[in-house]
C-alpha cells in the first residue's frame, strides 16, 4: 500500500528503455550540432555558438544549467522537511535577473569578451584575472562533482544501477556532446532537458493527486503539517531560512551565480544582440519560478502521502535526498516507463549542468591561461585543444565527485559553494565597476581577504552544522508505517547515515559564527571584499591611471534597453563624454544631433 513504508519496486525493462532513450537523445544533439557546424570550427563558434543564439533557447539553457539534478532531488525534499520557505527564492530570482540584465550584461557586451574574467585584467591586472579564474575553476569542479554524485547516490538503491558506473557513464555522455558540439550542443540539449525535468515534476504531482484524492487534499495536509508557513521575518542571521536570509542573502548569492559565473555569462553573451541577451534573462526568471514552484509542490505531494510514515525515520532510505526517488517508485511503478522518465529528469538536470560546466571550464582555461601567453595556434590546433580540454575537465569533474560527496545535504552544500567562492568574486567585480579609485592592489587584497573569511565560516559550518533550533525541521512521524526496515550498506553513504551524529564537542564559535545562515556567505564575502579592497586602494594611493576606459564601468544608458542598444554609435559616444568628462558638454552639438533631451535624461 502506498505511503506505509517498506521496500518499493525497482526499474522495469520499459523504465530502462525510456531512460536510455533520453540519454541517447541528448548525445545525438551533440553529434547533430557537430555535423551541422563542421565547416564552422572557430573557437568563437565552439565556445559561444558563433554569437548567433536567440533569447528563448538561451533562457531555457540558463534555467536548466543550475536547475540540475540537485534541484530535482533536493528541492522537493526541502519542502517535505522544512515547508514552503524555499519558495521565497522567487523574489531572489527577480532581483537577480534585473541586476544581471541591467548592470552586467551591457558591460560584457561592450567589452566583447569570451571569459568573464577578462574584465578583471582590463580593470585591474593579469594576476587578479588569473586568481579569479582559478577560484572559478575550483568552485565549478567542486560543484560539478556534487551534481554528478548526488543524483547517483539517491538513485543508486532505487534503480539498482551501479553507483560509480552511472557516474562514469554520465560524465562520458557530457564529454561526448561537449567535445563534438560546443556551446550550441549544450544549449539545445538543455532545452530538451528542461522540458524533461518539468515533465518529471508534473508526473509526480498528477499521480500524487490521484492517489490522495485531489490537489485540495494535498494542500490541506500540507497546511495541517505546518508546511505552508513561508514568511518568517525574524532578523536573526543564524536561522537557516527566513524572509531576510532568502531575499537579501539569496539574491546576492544568485547574482554571483548569474552575473559573473562563466557557465551563465557564456550563454547570454552567445545571443546575437544585447536586447536578446537581456530578454533571455527575464524569460529565464519565469522558467526559474515555474521550476521551483513545481519542485516545491512535488515536496508537498510527498508530505501528503508520507505524513503518517516518514521513509527516512522508518529506515526505508538512508538520506533525505532519496525521498523523491523513493516516492516515484512507490506511486509510479504501476505505469511502466514513467519512473524511467523521472530518472531521466534527474539525470537530464545533471547532464545539463555538467555539460555547461565543462564548456565553461574550457573557455576560461583557453582565454585566461593559454591565449594570454601563446596565441600562435592554427584554427585546427585550437579546435583540437578545445576538444582535449573538454575530455580533461570531464574526467576532473568525475573525480571530484568523491570529494563533493562528503559535503552533506546536496542542496545546501551546492549553494554554500557558490556563497563561499562566488561572494568574494562578485565583490571584486562590483568594486571595479562602481569605484574608480579602486586599484589592482586593493582589488587583489580585498579578494583574498573576502575569500579567507568566507572559507573560515564555510568550513566551520561544514564541520559543526547548525543545531535543530536554527534549522527548524518540521515534525514527522512513523505511526502509520507497516514495518521498519533496517538500513544496509547500500542505502546511504556513511557520512549521511543517522549512525554518524553531529560531533559532541562544539567549540564556542560553533553556535555563533559557524551557525551563520549559509545564504549570508555570499553577502558577507561580497561586502568584506568591497570594503577591504576600497580601504587598501585608498591606503596605496588609489588608481593612478588618469583616464580609464569608460566601457569598464556601469552606464546609465545600459538600463532597460532591449533594442538598438548595441547598434547606436551616437549613443555610445555621448555616454563616453558624459562618463569621462562630466561637464563642459557642447550644447549646440547636442542640439544638432537631436539628443539634448536624451543626454539630460542620462545625467
Amino acid at each position: 500500500m502506498v505511503g506505509t513504508g517498506g521496500p518499493v519496486p525497482t526499474f522495469s525493462p520499459w523504465d530502462y528503455v525510456v531512460f536510455a532513450a533520453t540519454i541517447l537523445g541528448a548525445a545525438s544533439i551533440g553529434l547533430f550540432q557537430a555535423i551541422r557546424g563542421r565547416k564552422e570550427n572557430s573557437s568563437t563558434e565552439f565556445l559561444l555558438g558563433g554569437r548567433q543564439m536567440t533569447a528563448v533557447p538561451v533562457a531555457m539553457s540558463l534555467t536548466a544549467s543550475f536547475m540540475s539534478g540537485i534541484t530535482v532531488i533536493g528541492t522537493p525534499s526541502e519542502a517535505y522537511r522544512f515547508g514552503l520557505a524555499f519558495w521565497l527564492f522567487g523574489f531572489s530570482y527577480a532581483i537577480m535577473s534585473a541586476i544581471t540584465a541591467e548592470l552586467f550584461v551591457p558591460m560584457f557586451y561592450r567589452l566583447g569578451i569570451t571569459s568573464a574574467y577578462e574584465y578583471l585584467e582590463r580593470r585591474f591586472n593579469r594576476i587578479t584575472r588569473m586568481t579569479g579564474t582559478s577560484m572559478y575553476i575550483v568552485q565549478t569542479a567542486l560543484y560539478t562533482g556534487l551534481v554528478i554524485y548526488a543524483p547517483a547516490l539517491a538513485l543508486n538503491q532505487i534503480t539498482g544501477l551501479d553507483l560509480w558506473g552511472v557516474l562514469v557513464a554520465t560524465g562520458a555522455v557530457c564529454i561526448i556532446y561537449c567535445t563534438l558540439g560546443g556551446l550550441k550542443a549544450v544549449i539545445w540539449t538543455d532545452v530538451l532537458q528542461m522540458v524533461i525535468m518539468l515533465a518529471g515534476f508534473v508526473a509526480v504531482i498528477a499521480r500524487g493527486a490521484v492517489v490522495q484524492g485531489g490537489l485540495s487534499t494535498i494542500w490541506e495536509d500540507a497546511a495541517k503539517g505546518g508546511r505552508l508557513v513561508a514568511f518568517d521575518f525574524d532578523p536573526d542571521p543564524l536561522k537557516r531560512h527566513t524572509f531576510w536570509s532568502i531575499v537579501v542573502g539569496g539574491s546576492i548569492m544568485w547574482v554571483s551565480i548569474y552575473s559573473i559565473n562563466q557557465s551563465q555569462v557564456q550563454r547570454y553573451i552567445s545571443c546575437k544582440t544585447l536586447g536578446q541577451a537581456k530578454l533571455s534573462l527575464y524569460i529565464n526568471m519565469v522558467g526559474l519560478w515555474m521550476t521551483v514552484s513545481l519542485a516545491m509542490f512535488s515536496g508537498l505531494t510527498m508530505y501528503s502521502i508520507y505524513k503518517n510514515c516518514d521513509p527516512l525515520s522508518n529506515g526505508d532510505i538512508g538520506t533525505s535526498d532519496q525521498l523523491l526517488p523513493y516516492l516515484v517508485m512507490d506511486i509510479l511503478s504501476v505505469y511502466p516507463g514513467i519512473p524511467g522518465l523521472f530518472v531521466a529528469a534527474a539525470y537530464s538536470g545533471t547532464l545539463s549542468t555538467v555539460s555547461s560546466s565543462i564548456n565553461a571550464l574550457v573557455a576560461v582555461t583557453v582565454e585566461d591561461f593559454i591565449f594570454p601567453f601563446y596565441k600562435d595556434f592554427t584554427q585546427k590546433q585550437v579546435t583540437w585543444m578545445n576538444m582535449g580540454l573538454s575530455v580533461f575537465f570531464g574526467g576532473v569533474c568525475i573525480g571530484m565527485a568523491g570529494v563533493a560527496s562528503a559535503m552533506g545535504s546536496v542542496l545546501q552544500a551546492a549553494l554554500s559553494i557558490f556563497g563561499i567562492i562566488g561572494g568574494p568574486l562578485l565583490g571584486l567585480f562590483l568594486l571595479g565597476m562602481f569605484f574608480r579609485t579602486a586599484n589592482s592592489t586593493g582589488g587583489l587584497g580585498g579578494l583574498v581577504t573576502g575569500l579567507a573569511f568566507t572559507l573560515w565560516v564555510g568550513i566551520g559550518a561544514l564541520l559543526y552544522p547548525q543545531t535543530a533550533n536554527k534549522t527548524l525541521p518540521l515534525p514527522l512521524t512513523t505511526v502509520g508505517c507497516n514495518k521498519t526496515v533496517d538500513l544496509n550498506s547500500t542505502t546511504a553513504a556513511p557520512w549521511t547515515s543517522p549512525a554518524n551524529p553531529t560531533p559532541d564537542f562544539r567549540p564556542p564559535l560553533a553556535d555563533s559564527w559557524y551557525s551563520l545562515s549559509y545564504l549570508y556567505f555570499s553577502l558577507f564575502g561580497m561586502l568584506t571584499t568591497m570594503v577591504s579592497g576600497l580601504l587598501l586602494s585608498i591606503v596605496t594611493g588609489g588608481c593612478k591611471q588618469k583616464k580609464m576606459n569608460s566601457d569598464l564601468f556601469v552606464r546609465r544608458s545600459d538600463l532597460m534597453c532591449f533594442s538598438g542598444c548595441n547598434n547606436s554609435k551616437v549613443s555610445d559616444e555621448i555616454e563616453k563624454v558624459a562618463t569621462d568628462v562630466h561637464m563642459g558638454v557642447d550644447s549646440k552639438t547636442f542640439m544638432e544631433m537631436d539628443v539634448k533631451k536624451e543626454y539630460a535624461t542620462k545625467l
